[in-house]
């Protein structure tokens, strides 16, 4: 997987992913809509391959079936903006490079070359599990580790509010996949 497709993955995980700490008034179980903003750090393992990383920062806003997630370099330089809705899926990168596909996970899968559940994120991100998934929660209740679909989601917290959200998230698929987000802003987006 050569870095531009590895910087695609990332962007099209952390569209899905990133958020800012809440404030006192959001409530996680009743958020739907949010935008965040925090940093990432990516790594892969192609399979025969060596591992690859990247990292950055990025800025997503999820409402309703939209999605925009924008990538930026740890220095803040725009690298590509990701945008999702009913009507398709859409990468753009600074260099005027685009991708388009009629859903977000197949996008990734064209650009990448890998089957990711980028349209799970937003649901993961608040640690809602699928049907398939199983929860583990912390002594507060929160989520502490999501299981589904051969993906472990690990949440942690700065915060001991029971209905804080959090503020480390990490996702991880075998030895292949690990993305780490430290969201620095959750905002509810009505």
């Amino acid at each position: 997987m050569n870095r531009r497709a590895l910087l695609g993955l990332g962007l099209l995980l952390l569209s899905a992913c990133v958020t800012a700490p809440p404030s006192p008034a959001i409530q996680r179980a009743a958020l739907r809509d949010f935008a965040l903003d925090g940093r990432f750090a990516l790594r892969s393992t192609p399979p025969g391959q060596s591992p690859q990383s990247t990292g950055g920062r990025l800025s997503w806003t999820h409402q309703q079936d939209e999605d925009r997630l924008l990538i930026a370099s740890p220095l803040g330089i725009g690298v590509a903006e990701i945008t999702s809705s009913a009507a398709g899926a859409r990468l753009q990168t600074s260099d005027g490079q685009s991708w388009e596909a009629a859903q977000p996970d197949e996008l990734i899968e064209r650009v990448t070359g890998q089957a990711l559940p980028i349209s799970r994120l937003p649901g993961w991100l608040l640690g809602n599990q699928g049907s398939t998934g199983r929860t583990t929660r912390d002594k507060d209740g929160r989520p502490a580790q999501l299981i589904e679909d051969g993906w472990q989601i690990d949440y942690s917290y700065d915060s001991d509010a029971a209905d804080a959200l959090p503020d480390r998230i990490t996702l991880r698929h075998g030895d292949e996949i690990e993305l780490r987000l430290r969201i620095e802003a959750w905002r509810n987006t009505p």
